[in-house]
């Protein structure tokens, strides 16, 4: 995988060259060390998902895929039983990865493909599983890339050059495996001398705008101006901003998008001054079981990461109650245009999203396979 991080040139998850372990840029300790971990451990790569050494929705599910592959060659190393019991063993393992983190649909996608690779293999024995594991793990990983430059591309054609545009979180590079998704648009720009001038919402309380959109863009070498999230009102008001985009970790299939906590405050700002909001979501980000947002299960992660993450004492009363969802969910009223890798899609979403998903069946039972139906 490349690595190359000071000059811009890494994947954010891959596999190591002895194809033996998960290699992720540890995410926590950005911006001020780029430290690469590789991973073999089940608890270990549970723990890299949930403590977010690893995030963003596409990049958890390569993760996800890639270290499901990784426990089924260590599985394989120490002596599998039965075929049956190493089947058996691997659907545990994917239970346990895919405990880290609810909300983000790319996890379970990710290790749902894995697990119906290995039921179509049984009869290769637990070796010919797992070199097929292998492969089912590398395709989710190029698909990922694909995807990000056609999201890029689509995403690209909504804007202007020398347009002022804000993103909140982070769903560049450092959420997927190169090129981002809501960030795609922006460094195709860049490629293309569009000029753009971006505004990043720090992102509390974990401050991925901060740490990471910033980072990335400005090594990049876009023009990027950090922002507090209580600041975006005011650069709308300004007129420094002609266009939002976001990602999305689970989109429903009336259109309504879970995103990071504080998307939902910017979609409603967005609207009020009358500027185009746009979701940028990968197909295998999209939910189509469920009817809207009122059906997606909402992360809450610990208190302390209001009261003393990122301090070098706590800025919080001891003992104070915190409430820390980690996404909200914006209304599919407030969203412009939904941009895929098939194209944008314009409201009303829930025939725009049945369409879109009757294609992805069609092109799985062409055995055109890797999408989300």
């Amino acid at each position: 995988m490349k690595t190359d991080v000071e000059h811009g040139d890494f994947d954010t998850v891959g596999l190591s060259g002895d194809g033996r372990k998960l290699v992720i840029l540890d995410q926590t300790r950005l911006p001020g060390r780029a430290v690469f971990l590789e991973l073999d451990g089940l608890e270990e790569i549970r723990q890299a998902i949930y403590l977010l050494k690893v995030r963003g929705a596409p990049a958890i599910g390569v993760a996800a895929a890639i270290g499901l592959y990784v426990r089924a060659n260590r599985m394989l190393e120490e002596g599998a039983a039965s075929e049956d019991a190493f089947v058996s063993a691997l659907r545990a393992e994917a239970g346990v990865i895919g405990s880290a983190r609810p909300t983000a649909v790319n996890l379970q996608w990710a290790l749902d493909r894995m697990l119906a690779r290995a039921e179509r293999c049984r009869g290769l024995g637990a070796a010919g599983i797992a070199a097929a594991l292998k492969d089912e793990a590398l395709r989710i990983r190029d698909g990922d890339i694909a995807v990000c430059r056609k999201l890029g591309e689509h995403g690209l054609a909504l804007l202007e050059p020398g347009q002022g545009i804000l993103t909140h979180c982070n769903a560049g590079r450092l959420a997927t495996v190169r090129y981002g998704t809501a960030t795609a648009p922006i460094y195709l720009g860049h490629e293309r001398g569009y000029g753009f001038k971006v505004y990043a919402d720090e992102t509390r309380p974990l401050l991925q705008g901060a740490r990471l959109t910033a980072f990335e863009l400005r090594q990049a070498g876009i023009d990027v101006t950090l922002i507090c999230d209580n600041m975006a009102a005011t650069v709308m008001k300004q007129g420094r901003i002609q266009a939002v985009i976001t990602g999305c970790d689970r989109l429903a299939a009336n259109g309504d998008a879970a995103n990071k906590i504080g998307t939902l405050g910017v979609a409603i700002l967005a609207h009020h001054y009358g500027i185009p909001f746009y979701v940028a979501v990968p197909t295998s980000s999209i939910d189509f079981t469920i009817p809207d947002g009122r059906a997606i299960r909402i992360e809450e992660r610990p208190g302390g990461e209001i009261r003393e993450m990122w301090y070098s004492e706590p800025m919080a009363p001891e003992g104070v109650r915190t409430y820390n969802p980690a996404f909200d969910v914006t209304d599919a009223d407030l969203v412009s245009g939904i941009i895929t890798e098939y194209g944008v899609l314009r409201p009303p979403y829930g025939p725009a999203l049945e369409r879109l998903h009757a294609t992805l069946r069609a092109r799985a039972e062409a055995g055109e396979g890797g999408h989300h139906v």
